[in-house]
């Protein structure tokens, strides 16, 4: 209905639009024709109010303050939407999908932009919809990625503007016109991780064991593998040099690095541990802590932590000549894995009884804490680098889940099945991703996005369970060891100095802050 202003200034007819029926928008489309306007608007004249002063218009959009006026209409009016869809029985009905999708569709852009999460409702998912839900109380419909010719359909008055200088479509938001392509961009994309290894390995007689952990990777670049009864080292540039033999009455079951890649540690199956210094290439010390095979090994900068088929833990202080200073009874089979925490304050332990126990450093008489979630053997145990106190367990094949546990308050703060048996589990030192290698049925290994456990990739190529797993000391590179007697080179996490974010279209990140805050320290100096 058009309503005829005759002999109306302008002031008089915006001022009396305040008490109308629908909001005053950019896309209130005002004619002057002579003295006429024409408003294709239901005003209600109940309510006018009358200024004193000119009325200057608004050309931004305060959304959030307005959302937040109108939050209780806009309940309301759900809230009906909601009554009205009902059965004829008189039970509710869920929202159509195009609603649902709406939401999705909003939430995707608040937590892509705001929160840095890569959502899976992403641009390429929404092109080819048909509207997507902006978050504003109106009834129109926003379609952002279809032309009119696309949809078929009569157009409908939309608040939509076309940049033609960027050929572009924006949308008002919270911090003015921003284009649809940055809008829908996420904070992080994606990184292409190459499916297929870049180098592969005979390791023959390279054992098919569970419960062992024959392959580690020093911080100096040396490649540590356990074959048969010797030990054997790879550089990168391919050279390989065969370390220790225990003999043929004996195996190797394990191997570990201290941290600063000077010395190896290697378990046998005889029980005994030995030292090797890498630089004379010899033992220097022989640990008999254990009465069976030490399947887990883990280097604290004093204190050495070996797992053993007889349920103990030995913690030996190198500096001492006691073959242990501390015996950890706690599990009721064999311990298989052996991780102490970045800040060497925690140990974690898991055994074949699916125990999960957490040792203080400061107090090695009980455990602080005990985690029996798992239902099956718990070998994989990682700690976070990036955040404090977080270890990540994986359980064997009945039980088939990676478990993310707070282990200052001991609690489970995460879950997801992976369908098959968790052999290992390596955090990246670079970003904060996780990988798992795994065994019955699948045989493959998975990359992580830890915070929202999403799958990153999936690489194949082991015919047999990949029970071994190492990261090279850049944090790029990690090595897989399987019973198909094959060691398998991977490119999987991103360079150290490439790992930064993105600044966000709607608030600067910490990084730019502090970067910002420095180099103006800079300017006043």
């Amino acid at each position: 209905v058009f309503f005829f202003f005759k002999q109306k200034t302008a002031y008089e007819i915006l001022s009396g639009l305040v008490g109308s029926e629908m909001c005053i928008r950019d896309s209130i489309n005002a004619e002057y024709m002579g003295t006429y306007f024409y408003l294709p608007m239901k005003i209600n004249f109940e309510h006018q109010k009358h200024y004193n002063d000119r009325f200057i218009p608004s050309r931004t959009h305060d959304l959030f303050t307005e959302k937040y006026e109108m939050l209780d209409e806009l309940i309301a009016s759900q809230n009906k939407d909601k009554e009205a869809i009902q059965d004829e029985n008189g039970v509710p009905i869920d929202q159509p999908a195009e609603y649902n999708e709406k939401q999705q569709g909003y939430q995707s852009l608040l937590q892509n932009q705001v929160l840095g999460i890569k959502d899976p409702y992403t641009m390429h998912q929404l092109r080819g919809t048909s509207h997507i839900y902006t978050g504003y109380p109106y009834t129109q419909k926003f379609s952002l990625l279809q032309s009119h010719d696309e949809q078929n359909s009569t157009p409908q008055r939309q608040y939509q503007y076309w940049d033609k200088e960027n050929e572009g479509i924006h949308l008002p938001s919270c911090c003015g016109f921003l284009e649809e392509e940055q809008l829908l961009t996420p904070l992080r994309s994606d990184r292409k991780i190459s499916k297929v290894p870049f180098k592969v390995l005979d390791a023959p007689a390279l054992q098919d064991d569970f419960y062992l952990n024959v392959v580690d990777w020093s911080s100096q670049g040396l490649l540590a593998v356990g074959l048969g009864s010797c030990v054997y080292l790879w550089t990168p540039q391919g050279k390989v040099t065969k370390l220790n033999d225990v003999g043929q009455t004996d195996s190797i079951t394990s191997v570990n690095w201290s941290k600063n890649g000077h010395y190896l540690s290697i378990g046998a199956y005889s029980g005994n541990v030995q030292i090797w210094d890498i630089k004379k290439t010899k033992p220097i010390r022989i640990i008999r802590a254990h009465e069976s095979r030490v399947g887990s090994i883990a280097w604290n900068s004093k204190i050495l932590s070996t797992g053993s088929r007889d349920k103990s833990i030995a913690l030996t202080d190198l500096r001492d000549k006691k073959d242990s200073f501390a015996q950890l009874l706690g599990h009721k089979q064999e311990v298989c894995g052996l991780r102490w925490s970045p800040d060497e304050q925690q140990l974690a332990s898991g055994g074949n009884d699916n125990k999960l126990l957490v040792w203080n450093a400061t107090n090695f008489e009980r455990p602080s804490g005990r985690y029996t979630s798992h239902t099956a053997a718990v070998k994989a145990i990682a700690w976070s680098p990036h955040q404090h106190g977080l270890l990540v367990s994986g359980g064997g094949t009945a039980d088939r889940c990676i478990r993310s546990w707070d282990t200052l308050t001991n609690t489970m703060v995460g879950c997801v099945d992976t369908g098959s048996q968790v052999c290992s589990l390596l955090f990246s030192s670079t970003a904060d991703e996780i990988v798992s290698s795994h065994g019955y049925s699948q045989n493959y290994i998975f990359v992580w996005k830890h915070s929202n456990m999403r799958k990153l990739a999936t690489l194949s190529g082991h015919t047999s369970r990949v029970l071994y797993l190492a990261a090279s000391n850049d944090g790029e590179t990690i090595v897989t060891g399987a019973g198909d007697e094959t060691l398998r080179f991977w490119k999987v996490f991103p360079p150290a100095q490439d790992n930064c974010m993105k600044s966000s279209v709607i608030a600067p990140s910490c990084k730019d802050l502090r970067q910002t805050n420095k180099l103006s320290q800079i300017a006043i100096k």
